[in-house]
């Protein structure tokens, strides 16, 4: 692990609301691993931005009768505000049509075309005759040639997660009539001179997930096809050539540079050399396996065709989709929940707490379900987890008049409570350096259950031989849990911290002090209150009648 890493996740389109399925999978790992990185005194950066170009953003501005620039801008900070909400604590957010990324994006460019990996070709384009105008991207749908799923767009399955050389009965999005066939002029990036360097990348990178590694490489084995990076709309990054002054470059050539251009403006604002950090640190890009093919392919072939100016991604965490009980999210369908929305039923600490339990770390999708929701938070975070928080600080209020006493010589079941306290920093570090942040939240509320188990066993009420120790360790086990826990639930843990009546602040900690017995006797409490309140059966009913389900 280096001391420097700079954290991303993919970019946002700016073309609408924030929902369950998309901090799932990238943003909420992202923040997670950002914070615990923070705690073990690493220098890291959580870097993001609106994803401002493309055909999707053009066609919904054109829907609703906006300039490009007046509809990114307002869901740039709409999308800032959600994430906001719900703990996503980016340090920079951005965005790629910001001046610094146009000029990243035309030099890279510039770089590619003069390192030979770049050539132009006439191609035949789709082109509607009824809405005049060239059809690139999502202004066409149809058939994906490779898994034959229908009403999918013609530069990605949703489905399979293909790029599709030519989509199969296509249709304009806009008239949903068939497109006629024009010549046009664009510019491919050479993808096809890149397999040995993709191979060789994907074989020295121990860091990446093997099963996503062999899907890539099966690709590679398959046949790479060089990629059109030229588009025939108004809005996006002009192609910085005499002869293409009027076209924009693909959104997927200029959007990932963003994580570098966004990056370098931040630290440059900070009196940093952007560069050099970023080659120093460990690079996490956090993605869904939606987008394994752009950043398993197009992100490490263009910084390999600029000869590794930049390094390469040590980390791509990559996860499946999020389901809503058990089917696919779809606005177009109305199936689907807002972040916005839902933080306006629980707190956002209820909402990141269930997604951590149930994102593994790998490609499998996974399921939000109301039920199991309401069961989760009632069960694992009020009943085992609250609960000992709260019984460990109230008896210790209660009887000891928030003073923690003095510890007698230790039997045993203390001694064993004691050295779960001592291995609690390792044991739930080590999955959260290794991605699994559902086994390591597990492992907090193992860590919880066992002291509610000693708790029990010691009967402290009784006030018998061992009060003392049990107080005393209980109470240390909360502050563990508190700084254990702040990567996962932020401000839960403040409240545990305030309820603790600690200096500082729980983000200020080392992550090694959890397994310190941090507070000594004497120390006097705060107000001590429960953390959490029970989600009833009747809310959860209704909110299942008004989403249908």
């Amino acid at each position: 692990m280096s001391n420097k890493a700079i954290i991303t996740s993919a970019l946002p389109y700016a073309n609408g609301e924030i929902h369950l399925g998309h901090v799932a999978s990238t943003y909420l790992p992202a923040d997670i691993t950002t914070r615990y990185l923070k705690l073990k005194g690493v220098e890291a950066y959580y870097i993001c931005a609106s994803d401002d170009f493309g055909t999707p953003i053009l066609l919904q501005a054109e829907r609703e009768k906006k300039s490009p620039e007046e509809y990114v801008k307002f869901w740039n900070k709409r999308d800032y505000d959600d994430f906001a909400a719900f703990g996503i604590k980016f340090d920079f957010f951005y965005r790629t049509s910001s001046p610094e990324n146009v000029e990243f994006v035309q030099n890279v460019f510039k770089k590619l075309n003069k390192n030979n990996h770049i050539y132009e070709k006439e191609i035949v384009q789709f082109y509607c005759q009824f809405d005049k105008k060239f059809l690139p991207d999502r202004y066409v749908i149809g058939t994906c040639p490779h898994c034959k799923a229908e009403d999918q767009y013609s530069d990605l399955c949703e489905k399979c997660g293909r790029v599709p050389e030519e989509i199969e009965n296509p249709r304009c999005s806009i008239c949903k009539n068939p497109p006629i066939k024009e010549k046009t002029k664009h510019y491919f990036f050479k993808l096809t001179n890149f397999v040995e360097n993709l191979n060789e990348w994907l074989e020295n990178s121990p860091h990446l997930q093997k099963d996503v590694k062999k899907y890539v490489q099966n690709w590679i084995q398959d046949g790479l096809v060089d990629w059109d990076i030229t588009r025939d709309i108004t809005w996006g990054v002009t192609i910085p050539l005499e002869d293409a002054k009027d076209q924009v470059f693909y959104g997927w050539f200029d959007n990932h540079l963003a994580y570098i251009s966004s990056t370098i403006k931040f630290l440059k604002d900070k009196g940093l050399d952007g560069k050099a950090f970023w080659n120093l640190a460990d690079i996490y890009h956090f993605i869904g396996k939606d987008i394994v093919y752009h950043h398993y392919l197009f992100l490490p072939a263009m910084r390999i065709g600029i000869e590794k100016e930049y390094k390469l991604p040590d980390y791509i965490p990559t996860r499946g989709h999020l389901m809503l009980q058990s089917k696919k999210i779809s606005k177009s369908r109305n199936w689907y929940i807002g972040l916005r929305d839902f933080l306006t039923l629980y707190p956002a600490d209820y909402l990141r707490f269930y997604l951590a339990l149930i994102t593994p770390y790998s490609q499998d999708d996974l399921n939000f379900d109301w039920d199991e929701f309401a069961a989760r938070i009632n069960s694992e975070l009020i009943g085992n987890l609250g609960n000992f928080v709260n019984r460990a600080l109230g008896f210790t209020q209660k009887s000891f008049a928030g003073v923690v006493p003095s510890k007698d010589e230790f039997d045993d079941i203390d001694k064993e409570a004691e050295d779960k306290i001592k291995n609690l920093s390792y044991s739930v570090g080590e999955l959260l350096a290794q991605n699994n942040i559902d086994r390591a939240l597990k492992k907090i509320l193992e860590f919880s259950a066992n002291f509610n188990q000693y708790f029990q066993h010691k009967e402290p009420w009784k006030n018998g031989k061992g009060t003392n120790n049990c107080v005393y360790l209980s109470v240390n086990a909360a502050r563990s849990i508190a700084i254990a826990l702040f990567p996962f639930l932020p401000e839960s843990a403040e409240k545990i911290w305030e309820q603790l009546n600690l200096k500082d602040k729980v983000y200020e900690q080392k992550w090694d002090s959890i397994s310190e017995l941090g507070i000594k006797p004497n120390h006097k409490l705060g107000a001590i209150s429960p953390l959490f309140k029970k989600v009833e059966e009747s809310e959860i009913k209704s909110y299942k009648a008004k989403l249908g389900a």
